[in-house]
């Protein structure tokens, strides 16, 4: 008899404690938020050039929604992998919902991701150092990848020529 009293106990308690519950948003909702946010870029030239001497050793990192973009700025390529040059344009996006701190990464006006959380606060604590806080700062990029595997068309990667962070 006691048990069945613990047990209508606890099934009230859960009753209590997740009734009142708000409804999670459903992943796609969320999904296009994501897609529909697109930080500005600043209407002003670079302020600065870096350089690592072509060793394009900083990955950007991009989910499957900047996919098609940056297979349009890779351009026909054939069956084998893209090595698409170009210049990259590096925004600090301090709006940014989803990442603080965060640093977006434009080619030909096109938002192909961001770098890593790790790489955009060294980056901004350089950008600080060199008085350029804020600014928009450019290196050239590489886009590889899309060569072709069973038929079907793998993805794409961004590397940025960007000095080594201290």
């Amino acid at each position: 008899m006691i048990y069945l009293f613990a047990i209508v106990i606890v099934i009230g308690l859960l009753y209590y404690v997740f009734s009142g519950r708000t409804r999670v948003e459903p992943l796609q909702k969320a999904l296009i938020s994501v897609r529909q946010y697109v930080p500005a870029i600043p209407a002003t030239a670079p302020a600065h050039h870096w350089s690592d001497n072509g060793r394009y050793a900083s990955e950007v990192e991009n989910d499957s929604i900047y996919q098609p973009a940056i297979a349009r700025l890779a351009g026909e390529h054939g069956p084998g992998n893209a090595d698409e040059k170009c210049l990259a344009l590096l925004v600090c996006d301090d709006a940014n919902p989803f990442q603080d701190k965060a640093i977006a990464v434009f080619i030909d006006s096109q938002l192909v991701g961001y770098l890593a959380h790790s790489d955009a606060l060294r980056l901004r604590r350089t950008l600080g150092r060199q008085d350029l806080v804020g600014q928009l700062t450019s290196c050239d990029a590489v886009i590889r990848g899309g060569g072709l595997w069973n038929g079907k068309r793998l993805a794409y990667a961004v590397w940025l020529d960007l000095q080594p962070f201290d």
